[in-house]
């Protein structure tokens, strides 16, 4: 794992692909806790039988639960030691190019983006790619923004 103790260190990064995470399989018991809590009880994600005759062959995982891996896929890669809080401060660009079946294994791709001085610290991009295992395509395409405050 990648550990960044000062805002010059991110900034030497920038652009470089720091790392993958190890596989996370896909469950649908994650899944269902997923729909549960944000009640989006659609049937391609939540109902096994009706799925198998849908257009996925099966359960897949919604795309916000994959995007909601970023915070556990990243701990995995890189890890920010600076100084002051750390806040989430949105996306800038998010995109969902292949549906993840239940059952498969995902990993997030991780690079460093572009750091910023804003006037309360830095202001830090990072790119990642979700990636399905054994499939070309990635499953989430995305590009965080966190404010590194001083």
């Amino acid at each position: 794992m990648r550990v960044f103790s000062t805002f010059e260190e991110i900034e030497a990064a920038a652009g470089e692909e720091i790392g993958a995470s190890d596989w996370v399989e896909i469950t649908q018991e994650r899944v269902d806790k997923f729909a549960e809590a944000t009640d989006d009880f659609q049937w391609i994600h939540v109902d096994q039988e009706k799925a198998k005759e849908g257009p996925f062959g099966g359960t897949i995982a919604h795309g916000y639960l994959t995007l909601s891996l970023i915070p556990y896929l990243s701990n995995k890669v890189f890890g920010v030691e600076t100084e002051g809080a750390k806040l989430n401060y949105g996306l800038n660009k998010v995109r969902f190019p292949n549906p993840v079946p239940v059952g498969a294994r995902v990993r997030a791709v991780v690079t460093v983006g572009e750091i910023a001085e804003i006037p309360a610290g830095r202001q830090l991009t990072m790119k990642y790619v979700i990636e399905i295992e054994g499939q070309d395509k990635p499953a989430c395409v995305a590009e965080t923004v966190v404010l590194l405050l001083s």
